[in-house]
């Protein structure tokens, strides 16, 4: 192994560490004190500790060993070590930060501090390639047999838990939660995919020359041409694509404006981009070999 990949996986368990301390801390400092039984292991728990008083801690770690198997068995042992990890630091944390309190007890608000605070260290530690354990493991295990997006098959799994808070606590308080689950599921893909402000560009034009040129010198970005049809017309036209930055867009888009104002131009959100001048350095005239 190179040492940017011994980098990369160390990386990565520093981001299940990180993302598995927010789990915890977002329980501790909004969920329970709220009364939030926001799905999974968590939700779980706090129905048990409103119930009959049982140490929030130990009941995650009881109920995540036999989880814990399941994700060893079925998404490998790289998987596992990561999920052992985020496991055993969620219910770490919660005991380790138990009498922490900022007096917050609205429940809108604990819902929604919690569902964010949750989504974003889920998120991470997704990005890092784990889990935390319980009802997280089933999630994964679900977006990996079907399409389901991280969110949505955390959304379905934590909804059976909101089910049985409307049984033992409240109506009005499962509400709560159900929002909370949605605010997660939210955060946790836009933090998994990296949403950044860049959009995608699609310019359709006759003066596909000026268009190229406004692109590279003005924004300095690449671009794809498409040979295209226009509809109405019958006339061949250039599509050209290009992904630029929030700011770019602005920019482009008063050029264009001012120089091609015939042209047609679409913005549509990116959610990830990966390629040279994103995820990779740009090229540039000494680059190219």
């Amino acid at each position: 192994m190179n040492s940017t990949s011994r980098f990369s996986r160390i990386w990565e368990y520093i981001m299940v560490i990180f993302g598995a301390t927010l789990v915890g801390l977002a329980y501790n400092i909004f969920l329970l004190p709220a009364k939030i039984a926001a799905g999974g292991v968590s939700g779980v728990s706090t129905l048990l500790y409103e119930s009959f008083q049982w140490n929030p801690a130990l009941v995650q770690a009881t109920i995540n060993i036999p989880l814990f198997l399941l994700g060893l068995w079925i998404l490998g042992k790289d998987f596992g070590v990561k999920t052992l990890i985020g496991t055993l630091f969620v219910p770490l944390v919660i005991w380790l930060t138990q009498g922490i309190d900022i007096n917050l007890h609205e429940p809108m608000l604990g819902a929604i501090y919690g569902g964010i605070l949750i989504g974003v260290g889920l998120g991470i530690v997704y990005r890092g390639g784990g889990s935390t354990g319980g009802t997280a493991a089933i999630a994964q295990v679900l977006k990996k047999y079907t399409s389901l997006s991280s969110g949505f098959s955390q959304l379905i799994v934590d909804g059976i838990v909101v089910l049985a808070a409307a049984f033992i606590l409240n109506l009005e308080l499962a509400l709560f939660a159900l929002i909370s689950i949605y605010v997660t599921s939210k955060v946790i893909d836009f933090v998994q995919l990296q949403t950044s402000p860049t959009k995608l560009v699609m310019i359709i034009t006759e003066k596909e020359e000026e268009v190229q040129q406004i692109i590279r010198d003005e924004i300095d970005r690449g671009l794809t041409k498409v040979k295209s049809l226009g509809g109405y017309t019958n006339l061949e036209k250039t599509m050209i694509l290009c992904v630029v930055e929030q700011s770019e867009a602005i920019y482009l888009k008063k050029i264009l404006q001012e120089q091609e104002p015939s042209s047609f131009v679409i913005f549509l959100n990116a959610s990830e981009i990966l390629g040279r001048g994103f995820s990779m350095d740009k090229f540039h005239g000494t680059n190219i070999k």
